[in-house]
């Protein structure tokens, strides 16, 4: 098992172990977000994250017409996990709150039509999106 925690350690999550569904998002959403130029999240389904503490809940419309739920310490204010409705199966946990340097790399950029000029993300075989998704896609 491994953790993901805000800075205080007052919101944490237990997941099984690294997971290889992890994207980059570079949507304007997800820069304000985090406070940097993209998102890194690690999906994993919703049956094999156990949540510990009290997290605030912050829902935003998202570009799908559906709702992204963000869970965030309400005494640190870290975001250490969200829900989307369009992948209700599954929680996307914030790479940082895993704090692994050794956690796997993304496998997918999206959203890149708003990403930072200067942000290449040049990891083999990553699938470069324009728009999001991390359904599979058929090839």
């Amino acid at each position: 098992m491994i953790d993901a925690r805000c800075r205080c350690g007052a919101v944490a999550l237990s997941l099984p172990g690294p997971i290889k569904m992890v994207a980059a998002c570079h949507c304007i959403d997800c820069q304000r977000r985090t406070g940097a130029p993209f998102g890194v999240g690690a999906f994993y389904p919703a049956e094999v994250v156990t949540i510990s503490g009290a997290p605030k809940e912050y829902v935003r419309a998202a570009d799908s017409g559906g709702k992204v739920r963000s869970y965030f310490c309400p005494e640190c204010g870290s975001t250490v996990y969200w829900k989307a409705d369009n992948l209700p199966a599954m929680i996307g946990v914030a790479v940082g709150a895993i704090a692994d340097p050794n956690f796997p790399a993304p496998i997918r950029s999206v959203f890149e039509q708003s990403k930072h000029a200067w942000i290449e993300i040049e990891v083999a075989g990553v699938e470069h999106l324009q728009q999001g998704s991390m359904r599979k896609s058929s090839s």
